[in-house]
Formats: C-alpha cells, sequence, structure tokens
C-alpha cells in the first residue's frame, strides 16, 4: 500500500508541476501579444526588468505563437499586470507599468 501512495503522490506533484508550466506559459503569452498589440518588444522589456538574465528561453518560444495586432484579441491593461503580478513578475509588472504611462 505504501509503494501505491508514494507512486500516487508522485503523479499529483508532477500534474502539478504541469499545471504550473502551462499557466506560465499563459502568463508569457498574454504579455508578449500585449507588447506586440502596443508595438513594443517584449524582449526589450524583459531585459529592462531583468537585466542580469541572458535571455528567457520560455519567452522565445511563446514568441513564435504571438499574433499580428490585427489578428489578436484586445488584452486590457489590467489583465496583462494582473497575470504578471500572480506569477511574482513584479519588475516585469513596473516595466509594463511604465510603458502604460508613457503612452497615456
Amino acid at each position: 500500500m505504501y509503494e501505491y501512495e508514494k507512486e500516487r503522490r508522485k503523479q499529483i506533484e508532477e500534474a502539478v508541476v504541469e499545471t504550473y508550466k502551462q499557466e506560465e506559459e499563459m502568463m508569457i503569452l498574454v504579455f508578449a501579444q500585449w507588447c506586440a498589440n502596443h508595438g513594443l518588444d517584449p524582449e526589450e522589456m524583459y531585459r529592462q526588468a531583468y537585466p542580469d538574465q541572458q535571455s528567457n528561453e520560455r519567452l522565445q518560444q511563446v514568441l513564435q505563437l504571438v499574433v499580428p495586432k490585427e489578428e489578436a484579441g484586445e488584452i486590457p491593461d489590467d489583465t496583462v499586470l494582473g497575470v504578471l503580478s500572480m506569477f511574482g513578475n513584479e519588475d516585469l509588472a513596473m516595466v509594463v507599468s511604465e510603458a502604460i504611462a508613457a503612452r497615456k
């Protein structure tokens, strides 16, 4: 019985990690698409927020999913700020906030 419980716990942990990765990827896509919708470079904004990091592989992968502004739906500023904050990307949220303020 113990081995079954151990294996089941491992499966649950793996499912939780996979769900988190999928949600994180969605957050990155929301950010990248919001940037495209406003004529901003998501890689440059990421570098501004995290200058000590080389590049973000997941951002690179997600950029392939970004569509032209004309094909994309509207992403409200509050939405992109909310998803960034939800995943603890406060530095990136600050850079996004600055871009919003500069636009207005």
